[in-house]
């Protein structure tokens, strides 16, 4: 039973390491790409498509998964991205490499929504931080690995080989998934109706308007007649969403999700997240090469070390969520980091580096408090044939969080930047010439704005989380493999229910 257990326990590290290795390792081999497809006016989006992508297909698979099951779902997605990454190795200019790289994200988005949805299927209550900061090891790990790996293969074996490399890795998941990932039986119920007219509405209208927020004030004005055109045929397809969903009989967006007050707290509180982790993971980097003189690894590491306290904190998690409940530690978490991100431009110019490197490495351990117990809590008030929903929602608005911040905040301190030097200028365009004290006070109070805005964010994240939250979420008593629960009991009582959720094998666990 353990050795089974171990076995799917590592094939969904693996799986979430296609995704978060693909989030990290080809930034550092965009030179080598352009070099040799050339394309460089449009190579942001490699990386725009494969988000836009991944982020528009998490409800669709999280619905899925609760109709279909998990297995399924996360097999299919798996062979998606791999056969994408396959593609993207033979691709021959950079038109069909950020074709490809949609194709990634389409099986990106699977494998991110479902893992986390296992997550909770295959552990109680009082086990699933263990498994929660196991995945957030993962993320940490590729997120320091991930950047070298690719510099070392594109300049070695060259950059086809950042996207070959997923072959062995997502084989070896995918044995161990079809071999040793047994879901629990469920009742008999009719032949599930998918949403298909649903998902392909949700599909265009987050592609439509996520690529307004990505591209506007980049490819276009925000007050062009393109960026108008693509607003009011998003806003017009989202009406069209909300028609198709009222109709449907199992619908991909279900407006339960926002009706319950417990999960619609924690989406709008998660992507208050999403808006306010662009500070660190854009614009740190930026920060300690351009202001403070570091080279692009140091500049990684400084980065690096939030990444690597932000595991432990949610592994640590428990013990105090066990005691507060999930809101009140959640508040704690993100109270500590308002007080951090409104330190940051508090800092001394030019400063020294361990200034910075310690509050990344404090905000780390702050946001692990945050967003650990609000996944777990939101996934331990439904039942099995909710779970894959609710979970792709939290995960689907944290992620609408960091699009609509990366355009947000990129306009705030191109703003700062330019008042500051000059008209034209702007920050992709000054951090080239960082050697001149101008260019760093003006890059050093562009960043300081921005860290600002993501306080901001912060303060919105706890005001939500403290009017709309319920103190103490409904937690379901039943075992987790029910399907239909009815029972709830307060969360005031996790330490003492006795959970009995199907083994990888439907079997009780016995360790």
């Amino acid at each position: 039973m353990r050795k089974r257990n171990t076995a799917v326990v590592a094939a969904l590290m693996l799986c979430m390491a296609l995704a978060a290795l693909d989030s990290t390792i080809v930034s550092t081999a965009v030179p080598q790409i352009v070099g040799d497809l050339g394309g460089f006016s449009v190579f942001s989006w490699l990386f725009s498509g494969y988000l836009l992508a991944v982020t528009v297909t998490l409800p669709v698979y999280g619905k899925l998964s609760d109709t279909l099951g998990r297995k399924p779902v996360l097999i299919a997605g798996s062979v998606l991205f791999l056969a994408g990454s396959l593609l993207c190795a033979t691709a021959w200019n950079m038109g069909a490499l950020i074709a490809f790289r949609v194709i990634q994200g389409l099986g990106g988005g699977a494998i991110q929504g479902t893992v986390q949805t296992l997550a909770a299927d295959l552990y109680p209550l009082k086990e699933r931080p263990r498994i929660q900061a196991k995945l957030s090891t993962v993320w940490a790990t590729s997120s320091v690995l991930g950047p070298a790996l690719g510099g070392v293969l594109a300049s070695t074996a060259g950059w086809r080989w950042i996207f070959l490399i997923n072959l062995p890795i997502g084989a070896v998941a995918l044995f161990f998934v079809v071999r040793h990932l047994h879901e629990p039986p469920r009742e008999a119920a009719p032949r599930p109706r998918v949403d298909w007219a649903g998902a392909l509405a949700v599909f265009a209208a987050g592609g439509v308007l996520l690529t307004w927020l990505v591209q506007g004030g980049v490819a276009w004005a925000w007050g062009s007649a393109a960026s108008i055109a693509l607003l009011c045929t998003g806003l017009a397809l989202v009406g069209a969403v909300v028609v198709i969903e009222r109709r449907a009989a199992e619908p991909i967006l279900p407006g339960w999700v926002w009706r319950r007050r417990t999960i619609a707290a924690v989406n709008l509180a998660l992507a208050a997240l999403g808006l306010l982790m662009v500070a660190p993971t854009t614009f740190l980097p930026t920060y300690a090469q351009s202001v403070l003189g570091l080279s692009p690894t140091a500049a990684g590491f400084v980065l690096s070390v939030m990444t690597l306290s932000w595991p432990i904190s949610a592994a640590l998690s428990q013990h105090v969520y066990r005691r507060i409940g999930f809101r009140d530690t959640a508040v704690i978490g993100m109270t500590a980091t308002l007080g951090i991100l409104i330190a940051f431009p508090l800092l001394p110019f030019p400063g020294a580096v361990w200034q910075p490197t310690l509050l990344s490495l404090l905000l780390g351990a702050a946001l692990g408090l945050f967003q650990l117990p609000l996944i777990v809590g939101v996934q331990s008030t439904v039942g099995w044939a909710e779970r894959g929903t609710a979970t792709a929602s939290i995960l689907f608005y944290r992620q609408i969080g960091q699009t609509v911040g990366a355009a947000l905040f990129g306009a705030v301190a191109n703003r700062v930047v330019s008042a500051r030097l000059g008209s034209g200028a702007d920050l992709d365009s000054v951090v080239r010439d960082s050697a001149a004290a101008g260019v760093r006070r003006a890059v050093d109070a562009a960043v300081d704005s921005v860290y600002t805005g993501a306080a901001c964010a912060a303060a919105l994240s706890l005001i939500i989380l403290l009017t709309l939250a319920p103190r103490r979420f409904p937690v379901l008593s039943e075992p987790l493999a029910d399907p239909h629960p009815a029972e709830k009991s307060p969360e005031a009582q996790l330490p003492h229910q006795q959970h009995s959720p199907p083994s990888l094998e439907n079997e009780r666990r016995t360790d």
